[in-house]
């Protein structure tokens, strides 16, 4: 997520730990495990410390034993919730940004109505 973040290609974060960007997808997907020697390289390419890629991992272990919130933490490390994520962020203007989130907040409930009938009942309400 932090490489994709910073606009960092596999191939470029390869190229600067002498890695080939196959190799670099296979961290990625979990494929190949990361030493810890080789986690302190990518946190320094990456100009992060150690620690950043552990953080939440105590609050994730505990939503895990915790009530279901409905949140997919998941997608917030795909291509489009980062690319989401940083576009939302990049908004300078609150108001701005709270009228977005209002606006994916209606279009979201809009999703879960199943008949006709409550949709038209929705667009008449609005």
């Amino acid at each position: 997520m932090r490489r994709m973040l910073i606009g960092m290609s596999q191939e470029k974060l390869g190229e600067s730990l002498e890695l080939t960007f196959q190799q670099v997808q296979k961290y990625e997907k979990g494929s190949n495990r990361v030493g810890a020697s080789r986690l302190y390289q990518i946190a320094q390419v990456l100009g992060v410390p150690v620690s950043y890629f552990y953080e939440g991992l105590e609050a994730a272990s505990a939503a895990d034993k915790g009530p279901d919130t409905g949140f997919d933490f998941e997608l917030l490390s795909t291509t489009e919730g980062i690319q989401l994520n940083a576009a939302f962020f990049s908004i300078s203007d609150p108001s701005l940004r709270k009228r977005l989130l209002d606006l994916i907040k209606l279009l979201a409930n809009r999703e879960e109505i199943d008949s006709p009938l409550e949709q038209a009942s929705a667009l008449a309400s609005d």
